[in-house]
Parts: structure tokens; sequence; C-alpha cells
């Protein structure tokens, strides 16, 4: 394991199901809202695996995956990332919680010693996914979307779901124009534009 990792897992260990070792150590850490969330996820996405006829279970490690960077502060992301050696856009330097689903994957392959590209893809892309994205990249960017972890209904869960009884691409694009119409958004991801403008010319055909 890295260097850098060991402030946050230090002796850590895990040598049974990874999926119940991401929720020990986000546990450990006192992150049980994340905890929570990620088997949130986890429901939503065999829901709509179910529906699509996806079987597997990377669907299950990607969702307890996703999130377990969580366990860095907010604060030392840039810094972990850096000595991490993850090569970081203009906009995730602006914005370091865009860096969590690439340390999520980084802490997946060096923690756990996931070497599945499927699942490593997934999670690396889950926030803002990415242009080509394969099936298992759009079954968990959308559960975490539909997956709310706030207060309330998400101001987008109709349409999303709508839009899922044609397609995980139309549900992942509904999602995108909603964010990208946000005025609050300053600053787009360049993987989300690429996805937005590659899931368009797909969704209209």
């Amino acid at each position: 394991m890295r260097q850098a990792l060991r402030p946050y897992i230090g002796s850590f260990q895990w040598q049974g199901d990874p999926v119940e070792g991401v929720y020990e150590l986000l546990s450990h850490h006192g992150r049980f809202d994340i905890v929570a969330h990620e088997q949130a996820v986890a429901r939503t996405a065999r829901r709509i695996a179910a529906a699509y006829g996806i079987g597997g279970e990377k669907i299950e490690l990607a969702a307890a995956l996703h999130d377990v960077s969580a366990i860095i502060p907010d604060s030392e992301r840039l810094k972990v990332a850096a000595a991490l050696d993850i090569p970081m856009l203009k906009e995730e330097r602006q914005v370091p919680l865009l860096l969590h689903q690439k340390l999520s994957a980084v802490i997946a392959r060096e923690w756990l010693n996931i070497t599945d590209g499927e699942v490593l893809s997934a999670v690396a892309c889950h926030t803002t996914l990415k242009a080509g994205a394969s099936p298992l990249d759009l079954l968990l960017f959308i559960a975490d979307k539909l997956s709310w972890d706030r207060p309330g209904e998400p101001p987008y869960r109709q349409a999303m779901e709508r839009a899922l009884t044609r397609s995980m691409e139309e549900a992942a694009l509904c999602y995108l124009r909603h964010l990208l119409y946000d005025p609050e958004l300053l600053a787009p991801h360049p993987w989300m534009m690429r996805a937005f403008r590659e899931l368009s010319a797909c969704c209209e055909q």
C-alpha cells in the first residue's frame, strides 16, 4: 500500500469479503452516513440491474467502493492525490471533492488489491461519468444519483425514473442536463461534458 494512504488506513487490514471490509473501514472512521449511502446505492443498482438483465457481484463491489475515499478529509484530497501521482484536471484542483472518485479507485486497488477493470472504471467516474461509458459505469452513476443522501427527494428523480424506462443512457443524460443547467455549477468537469455530448448524440438518433 502506498505511504500516502497509511495515515487513513494504517494497519486496518481485511482478508474477507471486500464489501464488508469497506463498510468496516468507513465505520472505523465514523462515516456511518457513507455506509448507509453506499448500501442505498447497492439496492438501487440491484433494482436497475434486474430491469436490464445485468448480473454479477461487480455491482455490489462497485457500490461499496465508490465513496470509500470519504476516509480522506476534503481539505487533504489535493495533497493525497498528488502524493499518489493521480493526474488532476484544473476543475479537480478547483473543486477537490471531484477527486474523490479517482481516490476511491486508487484505494480499492492499493488497499483491497481490486484489479477488475470494469469495477475500477465505474468507481473512478461515478460522479462525472465519462465518454464511452460501460453498462457498469452507467449503472453506478445512475444508482448514485437516485440514492439521494440529503433530506427529501432529489428534484430530478421522477424525470430520471421515466427516462430509465427507456434506457440507462437516457437516464444518465437526464441527470446531466439537470446538472449542467444549474446556474451554480461553475466549472463542469471535462469528463462530464464529453459524456453529455456523446449521450446527447446517441439519444437523439
